[in-house]
């Protein structure tokens, strides 16, 4: 017996239906996608219950004939090809034929349309591809899809659907992507019977972002444009004072596609490189325009990974644009040229907030007035600008930076004597270490002072050893909180911070409230969108707790089904981080002789992402980098 089967259309269907439509989402990525081909210029997007019983599109394209419906849902079938040469320059959206017939295989679909000059329309049912019922109709010109009951006949695939919230993020994410990457076309969103965004489709990028990602997001943008040839890109980079903690805000478009590209984010992100913190990531909305010919977007079935034909050009076009946005904004923003040495300097002048001209002079309620809904929390305030450092002792307190502690001059040792009493000479409480470092376990050390504003010197007999002050006091931190067992001491925010959310970072931190509250975060939802933070760790600076919050749900966003240990260790990683001394602040030498100590006592070795804190020369090794000795 022949153990080679061959399978049904219907099962056929069923797989290269999996291809295409992973989730309801890929239903509205593929639907918006064949109205934007069609001609339309306003979308209407409406789901219901995460997309997986109800989605329904509406366009004003150009429809079609009975005849063309009666086809539309076969496999392969297509109007945007119709030989092998045109899939050497696909212009369109859609071109293989699958979505129609892999969307009908795994539900009840519903089509009502009608071409443009007809007198009626058509209207067709379709179960699992099979075309159940057509008739003419009267409707109006263009095309409205109805789908429901996604997966109904694959429940192997219908098991693994997420939460009704966390398919309704993903739907909504579809759908401004394709809105985003087509700002000349007017695109609604209802979800459960409210507007969720508007793109008003008046042609201009900036209107797109500021309607679909909101004020707080576009007031930080950069405009840039590039060009080499037939290669174009224009868009916006954020400026890097408002780097973020994750790449959910990279948007790069081609050809009004959104694709996902390793090598469009690396030039984006080589542009900012010594610009940007550790751990934070440029956003951008890119648009880059080559020709048909010269990228190939037939590498996988749903689009969204494309090839180039010249990878450099690309690259460089990206990086340059970027790189002129970011230089642009330095010089408009930099001080006043200093004044000649025998005057006082002369003040520098204040650097104007990073923003594109157009969003310094329109405010939400200039776009309500011209009829675009804004997505726009209302209300929303930066935290303020941290003062100073915090002291060690003194976690809830700031005072003011240190201009002077260059720390020019040595420091003397401490003498690791013992009293007449025989008591240990002293006893330094740390209270941002996890114990106290005893000095009668410290060798005899000189702290020489700080180098770069980064690294401190300390000579030990006749080795020099520079620490990492960041890394080691952000180990400090890391170790002390987490030999506590009771929840974190929290800190109220003078100024609450309002965050804007995904559905799916809201579903996260409804998920992981108590692991939260105990590591010192205290939020609270304001809206439909929107969270309040209202307390943060004692010894995070309230300028850090955006990127933070941000950092952390990430963190969570990665595991799976995390360990609560784990992923508590995770979130402390990142809370101290954001509390240790930054490189490029000035610390006092009380704070660096104690950051060194606790090295020298082996209390710090590696940073809690297991780098290490320190590195040493001795004197041979400075002797041979002189040429002292060979």
């Amino acid at each position: 017996m022949s153990e080679i089967n061959i399978l049904s259309p219907h099962v056929a269907d069923l797989i290269a239906a999996g291809e295409v439509v992973e989730r309801p989402a890929s239903v509205v990525k593929e639907l918006m996608e064949n109205a934007f081909d069609a001609g339309a210029r306003a979308v209407t997007v409406e789901f219901k219950d995460g997309g997986a019983t109800y989605i329904r599109v509406a366009d004003d394209g150009r429809g079609m004939a009975p005849e063309d419906a009666g086809i539309a849902f076969l496999r392969h079938a297509t109007s945007k090809l119709h030989d092998e040469a045109g899939l050497e320059a696909i212009g369109t959206m859609g071109f293989r034929g699958e979505a129609l017939a892999a969307i009908s295989a795994v539900s009840e679909v519903e089509l009502i349309t009608r071409r443009r000059g007809d007198e009626s329309g058509t209207y067709m049912t379709l179960e699992a591809g099979d075309i159940r019922e057509m008739r003419e109709t009267g409707c109006p010109e263009g095309t409205t899809m109805v789908v429901r009951s996604v997966f109904y006949n694959t429940p192997a695939r219908l098991k693994f659907l997420k939460s009704d919230r966390a398919e309704a993020s993903a739907c909504v994410q579809a759908a401004l992507r394709c809105a985003l990457g087509r700002p000349e076309i007017s695109v609604r969103l209802i979800r459960d019977g409210r507007e969720e965004f508007f793109s008003p489709g008046d042609g201009r990028p900036e209107s797109a972002v500021y309607a679909l990602l909101g004020r707080d997001f576009a007031k930080d943008l950069l405009p840039c444009a590039s060009e080499d040839g037939d290669l174009k890109l224009h868009g916006f980079v954020s400026s890097p004072s408002a780097g973020r903690g994750n790449r959910g805000a990279q948007f790069f478009f081609c050809n009004g596609r959104f694709i996902r590209s390793q090598l469009l984010q690396t030039a984006l992100e080589q542009a900012y490189k010594n610009t940007l913190l550790v751990g934070r990531f440029p956003a951008c909305v890119l648009y880059l325009e080559p020709s048909c010919a010269a990228v190939d977007v037939n590498v996988h079935p749903a689009k969204t990974e494309v090839k180039f034909s010249q990878e450099k050009r690309v690259f460089d076009l990206v990086y340059h644009a970027a790189l002129s946005a970011l230089q642009s904004e330095n010089r408009s923003g930099s001080a006043a040229a200093p004044a000649p040495a025998q005057a006082p300097a002369a003040a520098p002048a204040a650097r104007p907030a990073p923003r594109a001209d157009f969003y310094r002079s329109m405010s939400s309620a200039d776009f309500r007035a011209q009829g675009y809904r804004v997505s726009d929390p209302g209300g929303a305030r930066r935290p303020s600008e941290a003062v100073g450092l915090r002291s060690f002792d003194e976690p809830y307190q700031t005072r003011l930076d240190l201009a002077s502690a260059s720390f020019a001059a040595p420091i003397p040792p401490i003498s690791t004597e013992k009293s007449e009493k025989g008591d240990k000479s002293q006893t330094m409480s740390v209270e941002n270490s996890v114990q106290n470092v005893e000095n009668n376990a410290l060798p005899d050390y000189r702290l020489i002072g700080e180098a770069l504003k980064l690294y401190i010197l300390v000579e030990v007999g006749d080795t020099l050893l520079l620490i990492d002050k960041h890394a080691a006091h952000e180990r400090m931190i890391f170790d002390r909180l987490k030999a506590q067992d009771r929840r974190v001491m929290a800190q109220t925010l003078l100024e609450s911070v309002t965050l804007r959310l995904t559905d799916a970072e809201r579903e996260l931190i409804e998920e992981n409230a108590a692991l939260l509250e105990e590591l010192g975060f205290e939020l609270e939802p304001f809206g439909d969108e929107d969270y309040i933070l209202r307390a943060v760790p004692a010894d995070m600076e309230s300028a850090d707790a955006r990127a933070a919050v941000e950092e952390i749900l990430e963190t969570l966003r990665g595991g799976q089904s995390p360990d609560p240990k784990s992923a508590r260790d995770e979130i402390l990683h990142t809370v101290a981080c954001k509390a240790a001394v930054k490189a490029g602040w000035d610390t006092d030498p009380t704070e660096l002789r104690r950051v060194a100590e606790a090295v020298l006592s082996g209390q710090v070795r590696y940073c809690p992402h297991g780098r290490p804190v320190s590195a040493s020369l001795s004197r041979k090794d400075l002797d041979k980098l002189f040429k002292r000795i060979v």
